[in-house]
């Protein structure tokens, strides 16, 4: 077992991608997870996976943008480990578009999820973490929240403000011995990414200097950082994972 040795973590959109990337590399450092998606089915190949590496996983069927569903879950996961020590807010979805061609229902349906959704996670995780007096909060945004991206107002909105509440989290919850970090990842290799045509692939490569796409490990590797004591005195940062596209 390694650094997160029988740490309890909760990780949203676990089913896939970048959050089961997340969830099996925290498994690897000896985190048991309380894993949540839409559908309970869609997380049963990654519960597999977290158990095949000797940690135990919790299934739960959440919609994040709804209070209800969300204290829930935390209640369920904390009668189920005991403890929360590591919240990860990775689940998101697009519904992209022009700006004025955008409906209303597409953004408030990105908002309810990748903005909404973290801010009901945390604000319902924070409070056993205070108990605690410890906890970290990673939130997977996008560097589109840093430098915008024309046909993703609302996936740039919403990502801006995670960005936004992620510092804004840091600085309430520091004196409790709570961090809170972000990451930003560039174009990672999904199966959501590979549907993108060619050419938009290509322009991509083009603006990274590392010249080729991440991988959802590549996330997993600095969440897995950001969750371990190895990070101890970094709050209310957002690193970015994205083979050079931005640079501060």
């Amino acid at each position: 077992m390694g650094f997160l040795k029988d740490k309890v973590a909760l990780v949203t959109g676990a089913a896939r991608g970048i959050g089961r990337a997340i969830a099996l590399r925290l498994a690897d450092e000896g985190a048991h997870t309380a894993l949540c998606d839409l559908r309970k089915e869609w997380v049963e190949e990654t519960a597999a996976e977290v158990a095949r590496r000797g940690c135990r996983a919790e299934i739960y069927e959440v919609d994040v943008s709804q209070a209800a569903q969300v204290q829930a879950c935390v209640d369920a996961a904390l009668a189920a480990f005991g403890r929360l020590d590591i919240l990860v807010n990775n689940a998101g979805i697009t519904k992209d578009g022009f700006l004025a061609r955008m409906s209303e229902a597409d953004w408030d349906a990105v908002l309810n999820v990748n903005l909404k959704g973290a801010f009901l996670f945390t604000k319902a995780a924070s409070k056993p973490m205070i108990r605690q007096r410890s906890g970290v909060i990673v939130n997977v945004a996008s560097i589109i929240g840093l430098i915008g991206n024309a046909g993703q107002c609302n996936y740039a909105a919403s990502k801006a403000g995670l960005i936004a509440l992620t510092k804004s989290t840091a600085k309430e919850l520091a004196s409790r011995n709570i961090r809170a970090n972000a990451v930003a990842p560039g174009f990672i290799q999904t199966a959501m990414t590979d549907k993108l045509p060619e050419d938009v692939r290509r322009k991509m490569l083009e603006v990274t200097p590392l010249g080729r796409f991440g991988q959802p490990e590549d996330v997993a590797n600095v969440v897995a950082f950001l969750a371990s004591d190895a990070s101890a005195y970094v709050t209310g940062q957002v690193i970015t994972v994205c083979g050079g596209m931005v640079m501060a």
